[in-house]
């Protein structure tokens, strides 16, 4: 049996494992890079594998950093099967073909900024997107069979599959690997990512033992602040905004974070925290779409949620709630002034319909702007939080006035205390092997989990086990 590291080894995006055991090359997650344009060019840059020897895709989640160079394994080669849990094969449908849209635009705005450059016609630049549109159906194409939690598939004989509740996103799943080779049987389980218990709406990670644990550790240095302390402050930064006058800005994820909010703002407002009839504008098509998929599959969900939908009570259902899909929507919101709160893409303010709501609102002093997840460094999100005085939207230097609030306890990654309850429960008897962190947080996290033998592979590594 062997295993080689090719993305998110000593980093945390590109998510990508290879498993040549029992005759069989299995892949465990083909993740996109992302960040900076450095890391543009490693998405275009070789696997560290032939493509077409891969005989299955093992998909722990729909998040682009563990799918998204999916359409460039079959571009190259690949041929095999993708497995996976019937809501990440859903999602994976929603997020390629949302990523290649993208891909495609971003293409053509790079070859007219070209032409006016060098006086060309638009069409001229070679520096096209990484895949289109028709390569992810392709790659979509490759997804076979689905398991549900604990459901066993035989691959080959002596290499069996499962996938348990990683309590990420829904349908997330940690894969174990029941492998039986020259007389030794062995199990290994990949951690995909890992969420944290309590959270609302999703059940609790659920790991088998194993004897060989690879795990992310993307926290392993930092506890997260509780989730009952960060909606308080959530709720206070809305009110204290209402009572101002103004609107409440939320750039968002659309994928897990943007639900998440949603059922914060449904039990605020059922409560009477917030006016029960408070304006809530959900104006992302992805996130309505991803809304709709969660709907799809309430069997997934823990059991408060369950209990919500067996009683005609939608967990993301708020009586304020207004979907805008089409663009005229979109521009209509910004003729409010206040007192609404708006829910939009992307996270961190690089793109996305939720600049254009920076634009109307970024400058008035009664607004606020609420950050709920991740901000790179570079990006308009963590310019506002680092309390830049101004930013550029759309050629404009627009000031900003509102109040700027930061919660970062909704993180969907676990903490350094759920990680270690997590591997409490593996176990990882043999050997634990870290990835998906940077050095700083796996170190931390190794020096917590020795003296049992712990391995922090460097990208392009091969273990022979």
């Amino acid at each position: 049996m062997r295993l080689s590291f090719h993305g998110a080894d000593r980093g945390v995006t590109g998510s990508c494992h290879l498993v040549e055991a029992a005759g069989k090359r299995l892949l465990i997650d083909c993740g996109l890079f992302q960040g900076s344009h450095e890391l543009e060019e490693d998405n275009a840059g070789a696997f560290g594998f032939d493509a077409a020897s891969i005989d299955y895709v093992l998909q722990t989640h729909a998040h682009l950093d563990h799918c998204g160079r999916l359409p460039l394994l079959v571009k190259r080669g690949f041929r095999g099967e993708i497995i996976s849990t019937p809501p990440t094969q859903a999602l994976v449908r929603l997020v390629l073909r949302d990523a290649a849209a993208i891909a495609e635009e971003e293409a053509l705005r790079r070859q007219r900024r070209r032409a006016r450059r060098d006086g060309e016609g638009a069409g001229h630049d070679g520096n096209g997107p990484l895949y289109t549109r028709d390569d992810a159906e392709r790659a979509l194409a490759r997804f076979g069979r689905t398991l549900h939690y604990r459901q066993a598939l035989q691959l080959a004989p002596g290499l069996q599959v499962s996938f348990h509740d990683a309590g990420h996103i829904l349908g997330s799943a940690s894969v174990l690997l029941e492998i039986g080779e020259g007389g030794r049987e062995r199990r290994v389980l990949y951690s995909g990512d890992i969420g944290n218990r309590g959270r609302p709406i999703l059940r609790d990670p659920a790991p088998p033992p194993a004897d060989i644990v690879v795990m992310e550790s993307t926290y392993g240095d930092r506890n997260h602040r509780s989730v009952a302390d960060s909606v308080t402050e959530f709720n206070a930064a809305i009110d204290a905004t209402l009572r101002r006058g103004g609107n409440v800005v939320i750039p968002s994820f659309a994928l897990e974070r943007t639900q998440e909010i949603l059922f914060f703002l449904r039990e605020a407002t059922t409560s009477g925290r917030l006016p029960r009839d408070l304006p809530v504008f959900l104006d992302s098509p992805m996130a309505i779409s991803t809304v709709q998929i969660y709907r799809q599959f309430p069997q997934y969900f823990d059991a408060a949620a369950q209990s919500l939908m067996a009683n005609h009570s939608d967990p993301f259902d708020i009586p304020g709630l207004r979907l805008s899909r089409e663009t005229g929507d979109s521009i209509a919101i910004n003729r409010i002034e206040g007192g609404a709160v708006i829910i939009a893409g992307s996270g961190m303010c690089t793109g996305g319909r939720v600049r254009h709501h920076l634009r109307y609102n970024l400058a008035r002093a009664n607004a606020s702007v609420i950050f709920v997840g991740f901000a790179a460094q570079g990006t308009p999100a963590r310019r506002i939080i680092d309390g830049a005085p101004s930013i550029t939207l759309f050629g404009e230097e627009v000031p900003v006035r509102a109040h700027i609030h930061t919660i970062n306890g909704f993180s969907a990654h676990a903490d350094q205390r759920e990680l270690l309850h997590w591997h409490g429960l593996a176990g990882g008897r043999e050997r634990t092997i870290l990835v998906h962190g940077e050095l700083k947080a796996m170190t931390a996290l190794a020096g917590l989990l020795q003296p049992a033998p712990v391995s922090m592979p460097a990208p392009g590594e091969v273990m022979e086990l």
